[in-house]
């Protein structure tokens, strides 16, 4: 499995995580899954998502019907590059994006359900074939 991630999502993303900061925020990611490649190109905000000093959450039961998202994405401000038990034990869909603090591009991870690490690429939309 290889994620690939799109960069004006993933600025974006970057860019409200610097501005929360000292507050988690998290995110819907969408895209699709092809061969075993995930491609990132898009983020909601959960509905009714509530963040804080040290956590972000939102109710599963309010997601709505969206075949398109293929996993989530939320900051670390202690600069933590890894998830937490909790955060494997709400992991949702299929992969987990961690952009830790400081919130550059080289400060972002991709994890499995196992909390095992997946290559992650991050492409320039018009680069892609």
């Amino acid at each position: 499995m290889k994620v690939y991630f799109d960069n004006r999502p993933l600025e974006s993303m970057l860019g409200i995580a610097r501005e929360q900061h000292p507050r988690e925020v998290v995110f819907l990611l969408r895209g699709n899954v092809e061969r075993g490649l995930i491609h990132v190109d898009d983020f909601l905000f959960p509905p009714l998502a509530v963040y804080g000093s040290g956590f972000a959450s939102f109710p599963l039961h309010m997601l709505p019907i969206d075949f398109s998202i293929v996993g989530t994405a939320h900051s670390h401000p202690s600069g933590a590059q890894t998830p937490s038990i909790g955060d494997l034990n709400h992991f949702y869909s299929r992969i987990m994006i961690i952009l830790a603090y400081p919130y550059t591009q080289m400060h972002v991870a991709s994890f499995n359900a196992r909390g095992e690490k997946i290559p992650l690429e991050i492409r320039d939309r018009c680069a892609r074939a």
